[in-house]
Order: structure tokens, then sequence, then C-alpha cells
């Protein structure tokens, strides 16, 4: 019964906590990326969950335009906090992230200034980042079009120089140079980095970055000839609906010559397009930047939906019961394990492939202020593919949670509805997955055909470089235990990538018109790239596990869960390893069975894995995934706060129901 379950402070998840192998604590700093970062992340999550501006319980219930409201209160006080204690900019952001409320500010902070860090000259940062960073303006990226969007080279929308006036016109000339899409445009934005043709002179330029002043700063009404508005509601109930994703218009909007972003290319007075030296590619800066945090993000919503799921299928109990024993928890149950504990180890591999990628980020933009481009086509490449990646697997991975939590997942009391689709536009935002995987796929194209000609590829292209060996080299496991062995794992990631990559090259080659060739084989390459990629990540674990990581039992649970992602990855793919012809069918069996014995050493240590990804229960928003276990008390509790049950006879019986069960549809009383 309901009032049995209700006893105070009482941990149903105590026993699965108890029998944890390795120190949490530990796991908890490792997975934050030290005790700063922990320290950090801790205070903020607490400040929120504490302040009842930011209570999220309800918002699944409220009509869009309340909802929108309540994203804009929580984004001024968010503002008000963060001025009035002073945070960093490190605690501010991480204090946006545990609002967990898509807004404006996401799009200001996240793409408005790192472009203009990345594309404006210093006397424009001057002039426009001190008021960003005081949000005295509001910005928003304003580049996909209604007609376009990874196709950038085809946006439409025009920005004309008239040297009589020193102005740029920006102008729509058609439906589909309308921009839509960009988050914060609808309602909050007052300028936007728009992407624009530059045509001086009468010739087209391609396209550049202006900022354009859209809404008066005394009012916040549009501009003269600027037409702009919200483009609509979006997939699921909460979600991304407190975004104002916006369309734009210009009729002939005038903006000084100045508001063109100069770094890599000016327009003079007298109306001449200059190029500057400086590579194009310096403008990488700002994506990798925000591709880096898209990936680190990935870990952090799976760890979610993966702590949902991982909780209430140790709380959960279905059949199986004898001599008057309890029913089997779900989380025993294989075919839950085999669903479950892959998408666990995935959050610990993207978690790791995330620090690497800030470290990388850290180091291309050192080399870019000492004008070394050497290593940016492999860090498009690699950014654009686990972008790609991540994004997708997470995608599917909360989904999956969702049904691994049967009925109950389906509530948005469950916290998982609305956790995908807040979660799902990664898939196309910052770059469509497929789009960004053809991009890795030309990479890894170039990279051979260089390799071919004497240049060595580096860093994470380095394997191409051992071509002949990973060709024609056979795998040597004759046991299970043989797959724990790093060195022989690697080898059989590098040579599927390898020859999946090598087979494509060679078709493309030999193909009279490269071009036609990509495209006919584009399902191909799209799997080379997936092949590689994961070989980035599978690597990078391996890198890790192999450093000295403090806290008992610590990097043994990261050895499990290191080997339980790569032998998933390989058992879910074994097709490609068999075809190539690097495994054999009974190597893929012995894949397997070291599989299910992993999943056995990760079974008592399920909850506390989750436990150390340190989620409040305020963050997670979830009646399934309370840290207490006590799912059924909040699940009953929740379901009386719908506004539905606010009356005990409902709205409308009298016009519509009661006709019905009293025979009276076509009585004088009916209104059916």
């Amino acid at each position: 019964m309901i009032g049995e379950k209700e006893g105070a402070g009482v941990d149903y998840l105590a026993e699965e906590r108890a029998g944890a192998q390795f120190d949490l604590h530990s796991m908890k700093l490792f997975l934050a990326g030290g005790q700063h970062a922990y320290d950090v992340s801790k205070r903020m999550a607490d400040l929120v969950a504490n302040d009842p501006v930011f209570a999220k319980e309800d918002r699944v219930r409220v009509p869009r335009k309340e909802h929108y409201k309540n994203s804009l209160r929580k984004a001024g006080h968010a503002w008000k906090t963060i001025l009035e204690q002073g945070l960093t900019e490190e605690e501010s952001m991480k204090l946006r992230a545990f609002i967990d409320e898509p807004t404006y500010s996401d799009l200001h902070w996240g793409m408005f200034i790192p472009a203009l860090k990345g594309q404006a000259t210093e006397e424009q940062q001057h002039k426009w980042l001190p008021k960003a960073y005081k949000m005295a303006i509001i910005g928003c990226y304003a580049q996909t079009e209604l007609g376009h969007g990874s196709n950038v080279q085809g946006l439409e929308t025009t920005a004309t120089f008239d040297a009589s006036t020193d102005e740029f016109v920006l102008h729509s000339p058609t439906l589909t140079s309308t921009k839509w899409w960009p988050g914060g445009l609808g309602k909050a934005s007052t300028h936007a980095l728009v992407y624009a043709r530059l045509i001086t002179d009468s010739q087209d330029y391609g396209v550049h970055a202006f900022i354009v002043q859209i809404r008066s700063l005394e009012d916040h009404t549009p501009l003269p000839n600027v037409t702009v508005g919200d483009i609509g509601v979006k997939f699921g109930n909460g979600g991304y609906n407190s975004m104002d994703n916006g369309l734009l218009r210009f009729d002939h909007v005038r903006i000084p010559r100045e508001n063109m972003l100069m770094k890599l290319a000016t327009v003079t007075k007298e109306g001449k397009y200059i190029r500057s030296n400086k590579p194009r590619q310096l403008g990488y800066g700002a994506m990798v930047f925000v591709r880096q945090g898209i990936v680190t993000d990935a870990s952090i919503y799976l760890s979610r939906a993966v702590t949902i799921a991982v909780r209430y299928s140790a709380i959960r109990r279905q059949f199986g019961a004898k001599d008057d024993k309890p029913e089997v928890q779900v989380i025993d149950y294989r075919t839950q394990q085999y669903r479950l504990f892959p998408l666990l180890a995935t959050v610990y591999a993207y978690r790791i492939v995330g620090f690497w990628m800030k470290w990388l980020y850290e180091d291309v933009t050192e080399r870019l202020n000492n004008n070394d481009f050497s290593t940016l086509p492999e860090v498009h490449a690699c950014t654009a593919g686990l972008k790609s990646m991540t994004t997708a697997i997470t995608a599917d991975g909360i989904e999956e949670c969702r049904k691994l939590c049967g009925g109950h997942g389906y509530l948005c009391a469950s916290g998982l509805p609305e956790l995908y689709a807040v979660y799902v536009p990664a898939c196309t935002y910052e770059g469509d997955n497929n789009i960004l995987l053809l991009q890795v796929a030309r990479f890894l194209l170039k990279t051979l055909a260089q390799a071919g000609s004497g240049t060595k590829p580096v860093g994470t292209a380095a394997y191409l470089g051992n071509i002949q060996h990973l060709t024609s080299v056979n795998c040597k496991v004759s046991r299970g235990e043989d797959w724990l062995n790093p060195s022989v794992m690697l080898e059989a990631f590098e040579a599927r990538a390898a020859r999946i990559a090598v087979g494509c090259g060679m078709r493309v080659a030999k193909a009279p018109d490269s071009e036609s060739a990509f495209n006919e084989l584009s399902p191909e390459l799209v799997e080379a790239a997936q092949a590689h990629c994961q070989l980035i990540v599978v690597s990078k674990f391996i890198e890790q596990v192999q450093k000295d990581i403090p806290g008992e039992w610590v990097k043994q649970q990261l050895e499990v869960l290191c080997n339980l992602y790569a032998l998933s990855l390989l058992t879910a793919h074994s097709g490609d390893f068999l075809a190539t012809g690097y495994l054999t069918s009974r190597q893929v069996s012995l894949a397997k069975d070291q599989q299910k014995a992993l999943f056995s050493a990760v079974r008592p240590n399920a909850v506390a894995l989750v436990d150390a990804f340190d989620h409040t229960d305020n963050y997670l928003g979830s009646d399934l995934g309370r840290y207490d276990g006590d799912v059924y008390t909040h699940l009953y509790k929740n379901a009386w706060k719908d506004p539905l049950n606010e009356s005990v006879v409902t709205e409308g019986y009298h016009d519509y129901l009661r006709p019905v069960l009293k025979q009276q549809l076509w009585g004088p009383a009916s209104k059916l």
C-alpha cells in the first residue's frame, strides 16, 4: 500500500549502494574533472535546487506562452544571481546548465560571443564584447534559413555594399531566404550575427558574417523593415519550447560597413573586397569550442537517462517469485543488462572523450595564436565526427532508457520524454549528423591519398600510416580473456576502420567521376566515418585507463567499463569486423561471452556507478530516478497534481458525457 511506503528518509536503494566495490567519492571527482570542478558543480547544483524561482516540476503542464514567460523569468533571475554573487564565468555556465531549461542566454553565451571572438577584429571585439558580456545587448546566431541549413554556401540572404553611403544593405530576396531556427531570435535578441552573401561591385564573394541590430534597445520593437517572430511549437511537452527559435526577414535594411566581421576579410570604403592573409580556418576555433561542448553535453544528458533507468531497474520487480520470495529485480534480467549496461559504459566513454576534446580545443587555440594551422584538418574532422556520433547515440540512448522503464517511462513524471525532446535537436544543430560524417569521410580519403604520397598521418588518423599491416593482419584472439588486452582491442578497431576506409578509397579512385562515386558510395563512406569515430573513443578510453587514477578500485571499474564499451561496439558491428576479414565468427562469439562476463562485473556496482554522476533529484526531475528509490509514492502524488484532477467531475461532463450516458444525443438538451 502507498501508506506503507511513505517513511521519510528511507533509502530503498541502500542495499544496492552497500554492495559497491569502489570508492564512490573518488569516482565522482574523476567524472567531474577534479576537485575544483566538482566543488563548483556541487555548489551551483545546490544553489539552483534551493531557489524556488528555478523550480521546474510543473513546466510540462503549462501552456507554451506561460512556459516561455517563465523561462524569461528564470534567465533574468539567473543573471541577477550571477551579478549579486559575483560568479565566475565557469560558475555562471554551471548555474545555467543546472537550471536545465533552454533559453535565449544559451545562444548568446554559447554561439554569439564565441563567434565574435573568432571572427571579429580586435577593434570590433572592443566595441561589441563589453556590451555582450554585460548583456546590454542580447545576441543570436542567424545562419540557417528556411531553404538551407547544412549547405552554408547555398544561403540566399544578401548583404550588398553601397559605396555612396558606406553601408551594407541586408535583404531577404526569397521566402526560402528567411532565417529560420536561430534560438533566442524569436522574441529576446536585440542583435543577430547574420550570415549573408557579400556582394560588392556586382560580384558575389560568398557567405560572410554581419552584426545586425534587429530590435530597439528602448522598447524592444523590431526595427524598420525587419520582420521577426517565433517559428512555433516544437516536439515534446516542455522540451525545447522554452526557447524562442525564430524567423527573420530583411527588406533592404542598412547597416554600417564596420558591422561586417572583418578578421578574415574586409571591404574598403570604395567597395574593394580584400581577403586577409590569415587562413579562413581561423574561424574554426569557435566551431571547435561549440562542438567539444556538445560532446560533453552528450555524456551529461545520457548520464541522466541512464541514472533514471538504472535506479528504476533496481527498484522495479517483475516475475520470478518463488517460495514467498520477492519478484526478481528487473536489473537482474540479462535482457535488461544487454540494453542498459552498454549505455552506462557509453556515458563514461563520452565523458572521457569530452575531457580529451577540451584539451584538443586548448591545443588548437594555442596553435592558431602561433599561426600553426597544421592540425586543423584533423581537428575539424574529429570534432565533426564526434559531434555526430555522440549526439545520435545519446538521442537513441535516452529513448532506449525510456523503453527500459516500461510503461512508467512514458509518463512525463519519469523525466525521460522531456529529456528526449530537449536533447534530440542536437542531432541537427551545428551540422546535420550525416553531413558531418561525410565531411569526416572526405578527410579520411584525403589522408589516405596523402599517406600514399609519403605524408605521414598524425593524431587520431595516425593509424592510417600503418595501412599495410592493418589490411593484412588477422586477429590472434583464441580465448575470451584475450579481448581484455588493450592492444588486441585497439588493433581490432584500427583494422576495421582502416579496411573500410581503404575499400571506399579504392572504389572512389577507380571511378571516372570521383564526385559521382562519392555520392553513390555515401552510405559506405558514412560507415567508414563511424568506424573512425568509434576508434577515437575506444582509443581515448584505453589511454585514460592506462594512467594512474586515484581511489580504491576506481581504475578497475573504469577498465571494466572500457572493455564493456569496446566489446559492445564490436558485437553490435560484428558484421563489419567479419566482412573486412579481420575476425572470425568464433572470435565474435568469444567477444559476446566476454561481454556477458563483464555484465556480471558491472551488476553489483551499477547503482553506485550512476551515483557517481552526482545528479541531484532536482536536476534529474524524475520520479523514477529518485536517489532514495521511493518511486511509487511520488508517482502517485504526482498524478494528483495534474489539472485534470482539480475537479472530481470533469468539465464537459454535462455537455458531452452525460448525453452519451443518458442516451440523449438527439434530445433538446444535447450539445453534440
